[in-house]
């Protein structure tokens, strides 16, 4: 499990180090760690380290003196440095003295840049906030090397991972002593993060996301003693005349997802039981049977016999996910889950958050989704390629997609079964929510690829449908149980 803190927890875990150690001690463990990663991602790109070239990015503040300290560094190890100090009167002192000794150039912004092979981001750090400036987006935009960022992309929100204009987009971003929140959240423009070790000692995160053994490790098999109760009965209702893919892609989810027992009350008996005959299927609610959760919304309407049928699911004791038209009825009648006293979990997309509150989750969606989990007693799955789940308490989840590659219809359908199976398995909603969205991006990326485990680079990428999606499903979980994380898997976009 990695966790993030954000800028002023950071700073805080800063301040005694800074207090007790030798003045430059911490910014030179960071630039140490810098350096190393550019170092190797010059011999990964390069076949060498001496006699490469790197240019340097230089703002103002610590975060310039880091990439110069780092820079100072390489040269002794034989790489050609030029720094391009942004605002000269304002760079790093120390830093700055330490890198013109080894032997670096300093240059101005209207320099020619020439054809480094590497260009370290030092604009900005984890104080600023907003886009790049003007001097600085023109320079950013002259160069065509890859760029490691240190901490964080200049330009992006430290805390919300949000981008409001010109920003750097980095192919590996190195983090200092600790994970932020834009590093889950902003990994477009983050790239590959790396994180260096530089001594904070640090409280338990407010945002945390589960690593590919923790959701292999959470998920659900049948044991010694289990049987088709025991593992956990999840009652679906979706679908209708017009949308029957709904009730098959959630239920068929719910049916690969674990090895219980599943139950469909609606009027596609027909065409789930074509595509999953072992489900229990009738269209009558009040016939379904007992379940241990329920997924109620997709596909299933938002006409007067759908908003009884929300009711009724609503009024057992037993955690409900609600999805899709679900959400839509229940923005009209926000009491149906304030009052519950079993769980309930909400998954919207953006638009379906702006009509359950009448505001659009907005750039800090952490803020939005903890909000919204608060003030109506619930847990919420906010959808995205970084999706945000929230407690009632304030514990956010976040799982990184690593990939567009979902954002397909159907694709919903198929996360809310697969969540509401695990619920159905005994799993608490949001880490139900934050384990099933893992596998679910992972079979996304799977399918983009062409299926299979085989890790190695170079296999091209293909649009996917949820039909798709689903079908690599079953693999997706089998990764993750061999404790084989996404991340080693090559860029599927």
């Amino acid at each position: 499990m990695r966790g993030y803190y954000t800028a002023d927890e950071v700073r805080a875990a800063e301040a005694p180090l800074l207090a007790s150690l030798p003045d430059g001690a911490l910014m030179r463990r960071a630039a140490h760690g810098l350096a190393t990663v550019v170092a190797a991602e010059l011999r990964a790109r390069t076949g060498g380290v001496a006699g490469r070239t790197i240019t340097v990015l230089v703002g103002s503040g610590d975060n310039g003196g880091d990439a110069l300290w780092a820079a100072s560094m390489l040269r002794g190890r034989g790489v050609a440095a030029t720094a391009v100090l942004l605002k000269p009167e304002k760079a790093h002192e120390a830093g700055l003295a330490a890198f013109t000794a080894a032997g670096g150039r300093v240059a101005a912004p209207s320099d020619e840049l020439g054809m480094p092979d590497l260009v370290i981001d030092g604009i900005v750090g984890i104080s600023g906030r907003g886009s790049l400036r003007p001097d600085a987006a023109a320079l950013v935009d002259r160069i065509e090397a890859p760029i490691v960022s240190a901490d964080l992309p200049s330009g992006v929100d430290p805390d919300t991972g949000a981008v409001d204009g010109p920003a750097v987009r980095a192919a590996v971003t190195v983090a200092f002593g600790a994970l932020k929140p834009v590093h889950a959240l902003g990994v477009a423009h983050c790239g590959r993060v790396e994180l260096v070790d530089i001594g904070l000692s640090l409280g338990d995160p407010g945002i945390t996301a589960l690593d590919a053994a923790d959701v292999g490790a959470a998920w659900p098999v049948p044991g010694a003693d289990d049987d088709k109760y025991s593992q956990g009965v999840v009652g679906v209702v979706a679908g209708s005349d017009g949308y029957p893919g709904a009730g098959v892609l959630c239920t068929g989810a719910a049916v690969t997802a674990t090895s219980g027992l599943v139950r469909y009350a609606g009027p596609c008996t027909n065409e789930v039981l074509a595509h999953s005959p072992e489900v229990i299927a009738t269209t009558d609610l009040a016939k379904a049977g007992r379940v241990q959760s329920w997924v109620v919304g997709p596909g299933m309407g938002t006409d007067d016999a759908a908003r009884r049928t929300l009711r009724t699911v609503l009024d057992s004791d037993v955690p409900v996910l609600v999805d899709a038209d679900g959400l839509t009825l229940l923005a009209e009648d926000p009491d149906l889950v304030r009052s519950r006293t079993a769980a309930t979990l909400l998954t919207p997309h953006a638009g379906e958050f702006a009509r359950l509150t009448g505001t659009d989750p907005g750039p800090d969606r952490v803020s939005s989704a903890r909000a919204l989990a608060a003030d109506w007693n619930v847990h919420l799955l906010l959808k995205g390629r970084a999706t945000v789940i929230a407690e009632p308490g304030g514990r956010i989840y976040v799982n990184e997609a690593g990939g567009s590659w979902s954002a397909t219809a159907g694709a919903g359908d198929v996360l809310a079964g697969i969540i509401g199976s695990l619920m159905a398995a005994g799993i608490g909603p949001a880490r139900a929510a934050a384990v099933g969205a893992r596998a679910h991006s992972l079979a996304a990326n799977l399918a983009a690829r062409g299926g299979g485990a085989d890790l190695s680079a170079g296999r091209g990428t293909a649009p996917i449908s949820a039909g798709t999606l689903l079908a690599h499903l079953r693999e997706s979980i089998r990764v993750l149980r061999a404790g084989v994380s996404p991340e080693e898997m090559p860029a599927s976009s």
